[in-house]
């Protein structure tokens, strides 16, 4: 009888055991992975910015965590509404140049149903400049970087969110992007301008780092990564890494509400 209250208490503990542990898990996002996903990623448009390099970066790390990865280097492929359905994930760097009507269509549809997307600096920021519904989904716009190449630091603002926790701030040597930014992101990073190039915005606390949703899709805008180089600093590359994570996730994970901007204090 004693042997068997002891099992029983033991039964108990190893399943209490379990479930908190899960719940931990749960609740710290670590659980996101890649493995399994299908992931679209989609490079081109003005070539400074380096996209075959950084498609270089990118692509054999996510199917080094288990990602199925599909590349393209036309925008034709979102039009392709059955296999763009199919998606977890698109990762676009696409600077400036045009997309076609449809190919919008095809790429704006599947974000809003479920399709997640990631992206940094022009390649999802500064994409398409005379589409606004694009920009609405992206959450900004680039509009200036002051000085050009310039020294800068990040700050964290949010080191509690599964992006950013456990980084620190730091320095780059790349362009400050300047964005017109929707105010209803969630804000994890930002930079602050000095004025030495611009006076008329010293001081201004600008964005870096960004999460939103259109539709149900989950939307992670990073505006480091001006050339490959600047993922040879590891905390603008360990960022991105974490945001394609989160937006991979867009179908499994919980839906993150906010109704107003959030800037961490």
């Amino acid at each position: 009888m004693k042997a068997t209250r002891i099992f029983r208490f033991f039964s108990i503990f190893i399943t209490l055991t379990i479930f908190l542990a899960a719940d931990i898990v749960a609740q710290s996002g670590e659980t996101s992975s890649l493995e399994g996903k299908k992931v679209l990623f989609v490079w081109g448009g003005w070539p400074g910015h380096e996209p075959e390099q950084t498609k270089d970066i990118f692509v054999p790390w996510m199917r080094s965590e288990g990602a199925e990865v599909i590349v393209s280097d036309s925008l034709g492929i979102y039009t392709d509404a059955e296999f763009m359905s199919s998606l977890d994930l698109v990762v676009q760097i696409w600077t400036m140049g045009q997309i076609t009507g449809e190919q919008e269509k095809g790429l704006l549809e599947a974000v809003r149903s479920g399709v997640g997307i990631a992206g940094w600096h022009g390649g999802l920021g500064d994409a398409f400049r005379n589409n606004t519904e694009y920009q609405f989904m992206v959450g900004g716009q680039w509009v200036a970087h002051p000085g050009g190449v310039i020294d800068y630091t990040v700050n964290i603002v949010d080191r509690k969110d599964q992006v950013t926790r456990g980084l620190n701030d730091f320095d780059m040597h790349s362009e400050q992007y300047y964005m017109h930014v929707d105010p209803n992101v969630n804000v994890l990073v930002t930079t602050t301008f000095s004025g030495d190039h611009a006076p008329w915005i010293d001081g201004a606390v600008m964005p870096v780092v960004w999460k939103k949703y259109y539709g149900e899709g989950r939307v992670y805008y990073n505006s480091l990564g001006h050339v490959a180089a600047d993922f040879e600093v590891p905390e603008a590359l360990e960022l991105m890494k974490r945001g394609i994570i989160w937006a991979a996730e867009s179908r499994y994970a919980e839906h993150e509400k906010w109704l107003q901007p959030v800037y961490p204090e």
